[in-house]
């Protein structure tokens, strides 16, 4: 078990309840996508799963300790990547915004120089180390996000809407990373609207709609509950079945970052 959420509330003081009885469990090695509308309460969930955020009452539990008693951990192991990938970059460069997490944790040197470097490989970000940070195009900064996660050893990647504002390249690179993580045996949990794009690498799918959790399972047998008012379209539309549903094409599935 990497996380289990049991009856999770949060209400803002003017009495508005943004998530109302979440009970979650998400598990080692799994690609779990949470969909709903915008206001559905994903982000919250995101915040709150990072301990960002605490609820109002209700529980979170990591790897069987309660979240409020993780706190080092939880950093070490739990990385974001946020909407506005630009509110991520904390260095001039490529190199240095990746260098900034494992220097805060105090690292020793000759192990920093050596998670930047394989980093800046697997991302193939190599070539671009001394390029400035905020100069990179869309899908170049959510790799750059990915990068500095994974340069501090996290082991879990948190996702909110990674295809906003990305053009069709832009979200190329985006489902390459979250393959390459998957085929890593990285826990990834994605937050989206947008299931034609990357449902097929989901394990499980949750939706979530009005602060409540509505339906989870596997993806199909959830995409056959859907309700109109949830908020979510059915993506088969336009593809076979659920693992059907990418942007990314066969031809693109070998690929690397």
């Amino acid at each position: 078990m990497l996380f289990s959420v049991r009856a999770l509330t949060k209400q803002f003081p003017n009495g508005y309840e943004a998530l109302s009885g979440i009970n979650l469990d998400i598990f080692e090695g799994e690609c779990l996508i949470v969909a709903g509308a915008n206001g559905s309460g994903k982000t919250l969930l995101m915040r709150m799963l990072a301990g960002l955020l605490q609820p109002t009452s209700g529980e979170i539990f990591f790897k069987g300790k309660a979240l409020r008693e993780c706190g080092k951990l939880l950093r070490r192991e739990v990385g974001l990547v946020f909407q506005d990938s630009d509110s991520q970059i904390l260095g001039e460069t490529v190199e240095e915004d990746i260098r900034f997490g494992p220097e805060n944790l105090k690292l020793p040197p000759a192990e920093i120089e050596n998670r930047v470097n394989q980093t800046l490989s697997a991302l193939e970000l190599y070539e671009k180390r001394d390029f400035p940070a905020r100069r990179l195009s869309g899908g170049e900064k959510r790799r750059l996000s990915v990068a500095g996660i994974l340069a501090m050893g996290c082991e879990t990647i948190i996702m909110d809407e990674p295809f906003a504002n990305m053009d069709w390249h832009g979200v190329i690179q985006v489902l390459q990373i979250i393959k390459n993580l998957k085929e890593r045996k990285k826990n990834i949990i994605v937050l989206t609207h947008e299931l034609e794009k990357v449902l097929a690498f989901a394990d499980r799918l949750v939706i979530l709609a009005g602060g409540k959790i509505r339906a989870i399972g596997e993806s199909e047998a959830v995409l056959n509950l859907l309700e109109k008012s949830w908020g979510v379209r059915d993506p088969r539309s336009s593809y076979t079945s659920a693992k059907d549903c990418t942007w990314l094409a066969p031809e693109l599935q070998s690929k690397g970052f």
